[in-house]
């Protein structure tokens, strides 16, 4: 049977088992397993084995549970609470202005978790009811959450790009501060949609009368100081990694602690907040293992049968397709894909494939693996199937419909179409930062 065809049998496998519900990681790991001991008998076994190797030796990985404790430690102990009263009080008065500060809360929320459902869930419980009882139009808030939470696996520290480094043998901390401005400039161009469109149509986002807030001075300035206190955890942690003091791993266990501190501080470290965070940490954490572990068997199946040289053949010289076309199709698939997988699934489904193809079309990695979180976070919310879509009508209050989630989403998809395109035409938006800080 020609190699070309087993690769293709393989991968129909793992998505028909993936569709009928199974784990993730089972899927991909369970074809690679039996793939690897079909072809080379029980020689294949080596396979799992030196990806299991790969992964302990990988020193980076230490990051992964330090920044989700951080993050969970900030959530269950309501310090990001404290952050959305500060948005609410001081953005308040402004037309569209406590949409705009919920666009801020996720970026923060981001900078804590580095999860897209962590800012979902905060963005759904905590802002989105305050929104829609300061008569903020549904639709428009509902766009705003969805829009907002899609900045988690984008901005720094990205659980999904840690393992995208991992499975692309790509350096962590570059594909991070490459994730830093483009992430930015998503979020820009959400607020400017945001404030445009509420200043033309004043009753979707209507400004709050400074006496209907009720606070005094004191106590804004105080709401002000409680919560600057995420800014400046997220600063304690990636400054020094910024300016060479500590090391990716380092800047990680600062940021974990500093976190722990500041909730002992204020009082709210409970026994009940400490064990949600550590078993979330744990449950977590030993998921993307299993998931990065899975991934690296499959790709090592995929490079023993020569299928990206096949697809890259196919694609090159069969039918001799520009690079740029190539890597248009690949976006495409992702939106596709996205219709009834998620981020990390997609991840580790195509790396093998498409990874190394990048690289061989003579495209920067880091920079391909910016794009990729920007069109994973495009599909999860493109209609009628999009991931996060469902997610939202989970999460979202009886009196917003399924119909409401998919108008309200439209607008902010295009916006970040629009990031996406600029992202392509001006990849030094992406490679700026890394470029700088590591060639210095």
């Amino acid at each position: 049977m020609p190699y070309e065809l087993i690769a293709l049998l393989m991968f129909a496998s793992m998505m028909l088992m993936l569709m009928t519900g199974q784990r993730v990681f089972g899927a991909i790991g369970g074809v690679a397993a039996m793939a690897a001991l079909l072809l080379w008998g029980t020689g294949g076994s080596d396979l799992p084995f030196t990806a299991a190797m790969k992964v302990m030796k990988w020193f980076p990985m230490l990051t992964l549970p330090m920044f989700i404790f951080m993050g969970y430690v900030l959530s269950e102990s309501r310090i990001a609470d404290d952050l959305y009263k500060m948005f609410h009080v001081w953005m308040g008065p402004m037309r569209g202005g406590l949409a705009i500060g919920t666009i801020f809360l996720m970026v923060l929320v981001s900078a804590m978790n580095g999860l897209s459902v962590a800012g979902m869930a905060i963005g759904a419980t905590i802002a989105l009811p305050e929104l829609l009882k300061r008569n903020y139009d549904k639709r428009m808030v509902t766009g705003v959450v969805q829009a907002g939470s899609s900045l988690g696996i984008l901005v720094p520290p990205s659980v999904v790009l840690v393992l995208y480094a991992m499975i692309a043998r790509q350096p962590v901390g570059q594909l991070w501060l490459a994730g830093i401005v483009p992430g930015l400039m998503m979020a820009t161009l959400f607020v400017l949609y945001i404030y445009v469109r509420c200043r033309i149509q004043p009753e979707l986002g209507p400004a709050i009368p400074d006496a209907d807030l009720n606070i005094s001075k004191r106590e804004k300035y105080r709401l002000l100081l409680a919560g600057l206190l995420p800014i400046g955890i997220f600063a304690s942690m990636m400054v020094p990694f910024l300016t060479g003091w500590t090391g990716l791993v380092e800047s990680s266990a600062i940021g974990a602690m500093a976190a722990l501190l500041a909730a002992v501080l204020k009082g709210r470290m409970t026994r009940s907040v400490l064990e949600t965070s550590v078993r979330q940490t744990l449950g977590i954490s030993c998921m993307f293992m299993w998931i990065v572990l899975a991934a690296l068997a499959f790709g090592a199946v995929f490079d023993g049968l020569g299928a990206v040289k096949a697809i890259e053949g196919l694609f090159v010289e069969q039918l001799h397709l520009n690079p740029w076309v190539i890597l248009i199709i690949m976006q495409l698939s992702f939106i596709l894909m996205g219709t009834f997988l998620d981020d990390t699934a997609m991840l580790v489904i195509v790396a093998p494939l498409y990874v190394p193809l990048v690289g061989a079309l003579g495209f920067d990695l880091i920079w391909y693996g910016v794009l990729y979180t920007i069109t994973t976070q495009i599909a999860y919310m493109t209609p009628p199937f999009g991931y996060n879509l469902f997610l939202m009508r989970a999460m979202a209050p009886p009196e917003i419909g399924l119909r409401d989630i998919y108008a309200s989403i439209t607008p902010f998809v295009l916006v970040m179409v629009l990031a996406l395109i600029i992202l392509m035409v001006f990849p030094q938006i992406a490679m700026w930062l890394p470029n700088y800080v590591y060639g210095r």
